[in-house]
C-alpha cells in the first residue's frame, strides 16, 4: 500500500492516477472521512503536516475499498432487507457477525484510518442514565456513540442532551432508555442506590452495563447484579481506577509491576498493603453544621420522589442531592463507598484475592452520625492466610510507613524496594497474565472483561464489610462464603436494606 503524501499540483479529485485516489482537503487543516487528517493518516500512511486548503493527497486503499463497497452494495441491501423481515429488532453485532466475510471486506479498518479514527460501523452504542458531572464524562468514552440520556433533573437531561450535535433521546424514566432499542450500551452514573436495581434491570433488558462506582450500596444488591448479569449473558464493567494503566496512589508505578513483585515471593508472605489515602471527599468540610438539616421546596426542575427512589423518604435539603449525597448512608453507603472500591480492588488482584473477600474488618473511628460518615483513622481488613489491607483515612498515619510490607521485604513509596538487588532478582521471575482491559472489545467479542461483575462484587463487599464496622463501631468477623457477618445480628441486617415500593419487588 502506498503511502499519503500531500500533491505538489493541484488536482480534481476525478483525476485518473494508477498511484490511487485524489481526496482534496477541505479546511485548513485538512479533513479526510471525518477525522483530521494528520490523526488518520497515521504512522502507516506517513505524517501529513499543515495540509493547505485545496490540496489533494492520494490514498491507494481507499480507490479499491471505494470500488468494493460500491460492487457489493446491492448484496448489503438484499441482507438489510432479509434481516427486517425476520425482525423488528436488529442486533447489530449479530448482523455484522451474520455477514461474516462480507463485512470484514468492506468496513474500513482502523490502522487505514489511524489510531484515532473508529469507522462508524465499529461503534456500539450508548445511553448514559445521570448526567450530573460524572455522567456526562461517560460521552467522551470511545468507541462508542452516545445515543440516549436519562436524568430526573431536567436542567441535568438538558445538559446530557447537549454533549452531542446529534438529535438524541432524552428520558425522565431510566426503564424507557433500558429498554430503548437502539441502545447497546447502558452506562448507570446515578448515586449509587439505584445501582443495583438499574443494572438488574438492564441486564434483563439484554443490555451490556458500564457501572460507576461503587458498585452498589449493600453486599446483597452487589450479589443479585452478579448472579443477574451470568443469568442474562451480559458484559459488565465497573468504572473503577488503578487496576491497569494508572499509577496506584502513592506507589509511584502502576498495579501490574506490584503484581510481579508479589507473586514472586521476594517480599514473603502473608503481605499487608497500606492505602494512605483519603477515599472520599473531605468530610469534615461537608459534613460540619449538616447533622440537622431543614427542609426546603423541592426544585422545580427535580423530581425528587424519583431521585430518591428506593432509599427511605426524607424531607429535601439540597445538601442530600447531586454532589453532596456523598457520604449520606441511604445514597451512598458511607463516604467509604464513595472512593473506597477505587483503592480495593486493585489490592485484590495485586494479592491474588479476586475470588474472596477479608474474614476480619477492624476500624479505628469517631462515633458516626446516624445519617452519614464523619471520619475514620484508619479500617484494616484480614484475610484467612493473615494478609492485611489498611485503610488511613485524612490527615492520620505516618507517610514513612512501607506501603507493602511483607516477611521478607517492604515496599515505599515511589516504588522503593529495601530488598538488595531486588530489581536483578525479579527479572528473572515471569510477568504477570495479562489482563483484558478493552471493554468495548469485549462487548463486541463477549470475551470477559478483566474488571467484570464477580471482581466488582468482590471489592464492593469489602467496601461495605467496612462501611458497616464505621456505621456499629466494631470489629467484625465475616464469612466471605455464606456472605454474612458471624454472630452479629445488626451487621447483617445491612446486608440487605429496607427498599421503598416498587422497587424492591424489582430486584427480586
Amino acid at each position: 500500500m502506498k503511502k499519503a503524501v500531500v500533491c505538489t499540483e493541484r488536482k480534481s479529485p476525478s483525476a485518473k492516477s494508477s498511484a490511487g485516489i485524489f481526496i482534496k482537503c477541505k479546511a485548513p487543516s485538512g479533513r479526510l472521512y471525518g477525522s483530521n487528517l494528520n490523526v488518520a493518516m497515521g504512522k502507516q500512511g506517513g505524517h501529513v503536516r499543515g495540509c493547505p486548503f485545496g490540496t489533494t493527497v492520494r490514498y491507494e486503499i481507499f480507490y479499491k475499498l471505494i470500488c468494493i463497497t460500491y460492487l457489493l452494495l446491492p448484496i448489503f441491501v438484499l441482507e438489510i432487507q432479509k434481516e427486517k423481515k425476520n425482525t423488528m429488532r436488529t442486533n447489530r453485532r449479530n448482523f455484522l457477525k451474520s455477514l461474516g466475510g462480507l463485512a470484514a471486506f468492506t468496513i474500513v479498518p482502523r490502522s487505514v484510518l489511524g489510531n484515532g479514527f473508529i469507522a462508524p460501523s465499529d461503534q456500539l452504542t450508548k445511553g448514559i442514565i445521570g448526567t450530573g458531572g460524572m455522567g456526562r464524562g461517560h460521552a467522551a468514552y470511545a468507541g462508542t456513540r452516545l445515543v440516549a440520556v436519562c436524568d430526573v433533573d431536567k436542567n441535568h437531561l438538558e445538559l446530557g442532551r447537549q454533549l452531542v450535535t446529534d438529535k438524541i433521546a432524552a428520558y425522565h424514566d431510566f426503564r424507557e432508555l433500558i429498554h430503548d432499542k437502539n441502545v447497546d450500551i447502558v452506562h448507570i452514573a446515578t448515586p449509587p442506590h439505584w445501582h443495583g436495581i438499574m443494572a438488574v434491570e438492564a441486564a434483563r433488558a439484554g443490555k451490556d452495563i458500564w457501572c460507576e462506582k461503587p458498585m452498589t450500596r449493600t453486599i446483597g444488591e452487589s450479589k443479585r447484579v452478579m448472579e443477574a448479569v451470568k443469568q442474562y449473558g451480559r458484559m459488565f464493567r465497573l468504572n473503577t481506577w488503578f487496576r491497569f494503566d494508572d499509577t496506584f496512589y502513592g506507589l509511584g508505578t502502576p498495579v501490574k509491576p506490584l503484581k510481579k513483585l508479589v507473586q514472586s515471593g521476594l517480599l514473603g508472605w502473608p503481605l499487608k498493603v497500606t492505602i494512605s489515602k483519603h477515599t472520599g471527599f473531605d468530610w469534615k468540610f461537608y459534613w460540619t453544621g449538616k447533622e440537622y438539616l431543614e427542609p426546603q421546596p423541592v426544585p422545580k426542575e427535580l423530581d425528587y420522589d424519583m431521585w430518591l427512589g428506593p432509599a427511605p423518604y426524607k424531607p429535601y435539603n439540597a445538601h442530600r442531592v447531586h454532589q453532596t449525597f456523598r457520604g449520606y448512608w441511604d445514597y451512598d453507603g458511607g463516604g467509604l463507598g464513595d472512593m473506597g472500591q477505587h483503592y480495593i480492588d486493585p489490592v485484590q488482584y495485586l494479592l491474588g484475592k479476586d475470588g474472596t473477600s477479608p474474614v476480619k474488618v477492624e476500624v479505628d473511628a469517631p462515633q458516626q452520625h446516624t445519617d452519614a460518615v464523619g471520619t475514620w483513622r484508619s479500617i484494616t481488613y484480614t484475610y484467612d492466610d493473615g494478609c492485611q489491607i489498611v485503610l488511613w483515612g485524612g490527615d492520620f498515619g505516618n507517610p514513612d510507613t512501607p506501603y507493602i510490607s511483607g516477611t521478607k521485604g517492604n515496599v515505599y513509596k515511589n516504588f522503593v524496594c529495601d530488598i538488595p538487588d531486588w530489581q536483578k532478582k525479579l527479572a528473572a521471575y515471569p510477568e504477570p497474565e495479562p489482563q483484558v482491559s478493552d471493554f468495548i472489545e469485549c462487548v463486541k467479542t463477549r470475551q470477559p472483561f478483566a474488571l467484570n461483575e464477580r471482581n466488582g462484587f468482590r471489592s464492593a463487599t469489602i467496601v461495605n464489610m467496612g462501611a458497616a464496622a464505621l456505621r456499629l463501631n466494631r470489629t467484625l468477623h465475616f464469612d466471605p462464603v455464606k456472605l454474612e457477618f458471624l454472630n452479629d445480628d445488626a451487621a447483617n441486617r445491612l446486608i440487605d436494606q429496607p427498599m421503598r415500593e416498587p422497587w424492591k419487588t424489582s430486584m427480586n
